[in-house]
């Protein structure tokens, strides 16, 4: 049986045990969110040994020579050392800067980082309450012109991050883990083509800072977004305002049970079109279908899906 040390600790798991599993069941509390490789918040250090990685594409080439791995894609097949992320040595502190509740229990978060932080639209970056609480975030942010970074936070559902989020004062501090770039991204090459933006709920923020990265970018193609959401749209008046701004920016809102007629009845004027979608699995599955059955080829579908922590 291997053995896998972390720090003091030494214990003995079978051979083929999954590597967060192996540490969460010896008490160690990494934390995780999708169990898919996507969120990186189970990063872990292989110090001496190594593990099986199912994804070894997951990470950068980078962190990958530094040992850095996502425990939950890793099997145990001989001994190991590992060291789990630890924020308050390897995070970035910030400070909490504004906190904007709006409808439906959706909370606008900013925080100021101690040093500027570098990054692109679409990315998400995993934050850290002061007692180990974790969880992964889309940025809402306009990389390098806001000195803030925003995240739109869900906390309409519990969770642990929700609930320490709802005693957030100003001034407080978080600290920031990785960043991760996903799928979602803007390409200056997509200037002239037109752009077919969907977003459910708090999936609006990584578009909210995609949508205003092209256009900073001088994208001329027509520029579409549609938000679905529950009670009302929660960026309906920076929207509004932005898409006064732009004659090629249409922004049209639906109540979520609309998702599909509205999906069914919609058209693309070409298939030359990107088209980006975030909100839940659910719901990103069914848009890239019908967009896919729209005719737009599977390389011009970008998406990102909030997933649901599974016991």
């Amino acid at each position: 049986m291997p053995d896998i040390r972390c720090g003091a600790r030494s214990w003995s798991v079978s051979e083929g045990s999954n590597l967060l599993d192996a540490l969460n069941g010896a008490g160690l509390n990494v934390p995780y969110s999708c169990r898919a490789g996507n969120c990186h918040a189970c990063l872990v250090r292989c110090l001496t040994g190594e593990p099986q990685d199912a994804r070894p594409d997951a990470l950068d080439s980078g962190k990958r020579l530094q040992g850095w791995r996502l425990a939950c894609q890793c099997t145990v097949t001989d001994n190991l050392e590992v060291a789990p992320f630890d924020p308050q040595r390897e995070g970035i502190a910030t400070r909490v800067e504004a906190l904007d509740w709006c409808a439906e229990n959706i909370l606008r978060l900013r925080l100021m980082p101690e040093r500027p932080v570098r990054y692109r639209a679409g990315q998400h970056a995993l934050l850290w309450t002061d007692n180990g609480i974790a969880r992964p975030y889309s940025l809402a942010s306009l990389p390098g012109e806001e000195p803030w970074l925003e995240f739109h936070l869900d906390c309409a559902r519990p969770g642990a991050f929700s609930e320490a989020a709802r005693s957030l004062i100003l001034g407080d501090s978080l600290r920031l883990g990785q960043l991760h770039q996903g799928a979602l991204h803007y390409d200056v090459g997509w200037q002239t083509q037109p752009l077919l933006l969907l977003a459910a709920g708090t999936g609006l923020a990584p578009l909210w800072s995609i949508l205003r990265e092209a256009l900073r970018q001088g994208h001329t193609g027509p520029v579409r977004l549609l938000h679905f959401y529950r009670g009302e749209s929660y960026l309906r008046a920076e929207l509004e305002c932005l898409a006064g701004q732009h004659e090629n920016l249409i922004v049209e809102y639906f109540e979520r049970r609309q998702v599909q007629d509205v999906l069914q009845a919609l058209r693309v004027a070409s298939r030359q079109a990107r088209v980006l979608i975030c909100g839940g699995a659910a719901f990103v599955e069914e848009s890239a279908k019908h967009m896919f059955l729209a005719g737009i080829a599977r390389g011009q579908i970008l998406s990102d899906a909030f997933l649901v922590r599974q016991a």
